[in-house]
């Protein structure tokens, strides 16, 4: 059970990393928290849009919404984006060790098949 929670809050963070606003808004929140208003600024969308793409973020657990008054102020939480990283660094671990296994045998196999050639033996 804890794995599939694992898997559903891998989920949430990979989906809400696909959209190019919500990146734009955690590039923003790394250089320094600051309020929804001061986000949606450079934003051609409405103050309620960048608040749902704020929440789709905290769902994710990548921004933590504080309300003072009538502001809310975000702050980028980075512990979602560590185990994503994790997950991908594993990921990319795996693959990187079977492209060389693959690199060998095709290295292995070319040298093989030119010699063959230079005897005028086709494989």
């Amino acid at each position: 059970m804890v794995e599939y929670a694992q898997s559903q809050q891998l989920d949430r963070v990979f989906s809400a990393l696909a959209d190019p606003t919500r990146r734009a808004i955690l590039k923003t929140l790394s250089r320094h928290p600051t309020t929804i208003n001061d986000i949606a600024k450079p934003f051609p969308i409405s103050l309620n849009a960048v608040s749902k793409h704020v929440m789709v973020l905290e769902r994710a657990g990548l921004v933590r919404r504080e309300i003072r008054g009538r502001e809310h102020h975000c702050r980028l939480e980075s512990n979602s984006l560590r185990e994503a990283s994790a997950w991908m660094d594993y990921y990319r671990q795996f693959w990187e060790q079977r492209m060389d296994a693959l690199e060998i045998y095709v290295s292995k196999k070319y040298k093989a098949l030119k010699k063959g050639t230079a005897h005028g033996k086709f494989h």
